[in-house]
């Protein structure tokens, strides 16, 4: 039986990036003789304060907890034949795990990134972190590894600047069990539509533009449009209609069933080239038309079938109104978004793609 080590940054079950890359698909492993463990680098104590503002001795001091879990990683990686690192092993500093993981210990690593993670982009509560950050280690990193996962062309065409042995393997979702309408009841129709969108506090920014459109929105249709935002901080936008719901694991697919349109806008940068999609993914798995800025894998993922890409804001306002104005559209397009999700972006479509990594 292979064995594996996944050496990870968060608490399982706690992150939408190792949940849908990785911990979605541990069944399937253990299901084709392929044993794991998992260790973070944060514990669910430090987790829970870690994009909180102040907490400076509780975030030390779960920094050093991280550390001893690492060094105890060294001394466990004899009993395992590959080791699955996704982004890095610390989140600080330079790539010493690593190191010694590929170079002192020869172990086979499979390098997982789903981000533009060498490049600067630390959130406002961590302003600190950001001068310890150590973001040429990506680099080292594929140059050490025996083969890297990437999320998308964009974050593999860097890798394979340093490895040849790259696999685009994209973020995926279950349309079986979670992302799948038919297992939750429906919301009661309302006359109003939703406008909605879900992310972190780090991506909150990208709606700022928006709102000038959502004004208009409001204006154009009084009483009829709500926007919703589901996240872990609550957003500080000037509008009417404004709806928050915390992002809770439990109640995640439930919240947003309750959209009737699904937005992910992003700003034309490198950073966001390297995002993988997965807004607009939940968007299209579970029914809900999509509008998105063409940037990235969205110029992919999103064609007129499923959803409409907008550059600018008039773009936006035009194709939203037209989506709020035609409720059969949205339903053709919801389909059609499910269906492409499930043929190309899902658990069952990527299986062989994310087992190949194990060969």
């Amino acid at each position: 039986m292979v064995k594996v080590l996944f050496l990870v940054p968060y608490p399982p079950g706690e992150s939408p990036s190792q949940r849908f890359r990785f911990e979605q698909y541990m069944e399937t492993l253990e299901a084709a003789g392929i044993s794991t463990r998992i260790q973070s680098f944060w514990d669910l104590q430090t987790w829970r304060i870690l994009y909180s503002p102040g907490h400076h001795t509780g975030k030390a001091i779960g920094i050093l907890r991280g550390v001893v879990r690492r060094i105890k990683s060294v001394f466990m990686a004899a009993d395992f034949d590959l080791i699955f690192i996704h982004r890095e092993c610390t989140p600080l500093g330079p790539p010493v795990f690593e190191w010694l993981l590929a170079k002192v210990l020869r172990k086979k690593i499979i390098y997982d990134f789903d981000d533009a993670i060498w490049l600067p982009n630390t959130s406002d509560e961590n302003k600190i972190a950001s001068v310890l950050k150590w973001h040429g280690k990506v680099s080292a990193i594929c140059r050490w590894s025996y083969r890297i996962s990437c999320g998308n062309d964009y974050l593999a065409d860097f890798a394979r600047r340093f490895n040849k042995n790259v696999v685009v393997n994209p973020t995926t979702i279950d349309t079986e069990h979670l992302h799948n309408p038919a297992h939750y009841a429906p919301h009661a129709a309302s006359e109003s539509v939703v406008i909605g969108w879900t992310g972190t506090h780090s991506t909150l920014k990208y709606l700022d533009p928006l709102v000038p459109v959502f004004q208009r929105l409001e204006k154009k249709y009084p009483g009829r449009i709500q926007f919703l935002v589901i996240a872990n901080k609550a957003p500080q936008l000037a509008l009417q209609h404004l709806i928050f719901l915390p992002w809770k694991k439990e109640t995640e697919i439930q919240d947003l069933l309750r959209m009737d349109i699904g937005i992910m806008p992003l700003t034309d940068d490198i950073w966001a080239k390297g995002k993988c999609g997965f807004k607009a993914l939940q968007y299209m798995a579970l029914g809900i038309p999509t509008v998105t800025s063409p940037v990235g894998i969205n110029t992919t993922m999103v064609d007129p079938a499923v959803g409409f890409l907008a550059g600018t804001p008039g773009e936006w306002e035009m194709y939203l109104e037209k989506l709020m104005d035609a409720p059969t559209l949205r339903k053709q397009m919801g389909a059609a978004g499910r269906k492409k999700v499930i043929d190309q972006y899902s658990v069952g479509s990527n299986t062989s793609t994310f087992l190949s990594l194990f060969e």
